[in-house]
């Protein structure tokens, strides 16, 4: 398969295809006589491992370290449940801030009158500062 053929079975675009073979996630592609990609099942089994691990927030070093280990046969499962729940911890870490962010901004809405009067909590608390949750 090209790189556009490829894109469309994995999900992948091909420009993130090209950014993922640059930095070294992917081997380069083989290539035809005239220079251009062409991709394997292996390669797209490859693409659609990433593109799931994307799907679930992994970081690029998460997944090329979950590559790693897909790749080979003496894992320890246990290497690859320590990676998940290191995600599972960040993702919290990040719901409790999104949560104190919501909160925060519902505060400040309910105290804006939402009217012809220039005075605003909202822009006083942007332009003082503080995005840490209150109230």
């Amino acid at each position: 398969m090209n790189i556009g053929e490829a894109a469309e079975a994995t999900g992948v675009t091909a420009k993130m295809i090209r950014h993922y073979e640059q930095i070294g996630l992917i081997p380069e592609a083989g290539r035809t006589g005239s220079g251009y990609r062409v991709y394997g099942p292996k390669d797209l089994a490859t693409l659609s491992f990433i593109r799931r691990a994307r799907d679930l927030g992994f970081s690029i070093a998460q997944i090329r370290d979950l590559l790693a280990l897909w790749q080979d046969r003496a894992r320890a499962s246990a290497d690859v449940k320590r990676i998940a729940s290191e995600h599972i911890d960040e993702m919290r870490a990040k719901m409790r801030l999104l949560e104190d962010m919501v909160h925060t901004l519902e505060h400040l809405s309910a105290h804006c009158h939402g009217d012809d009067r220039p005075n605003c909590p909202i822009l006083e608390r942007l332009a003082t500062g503080g995005t840490e949750a209150c109230c």
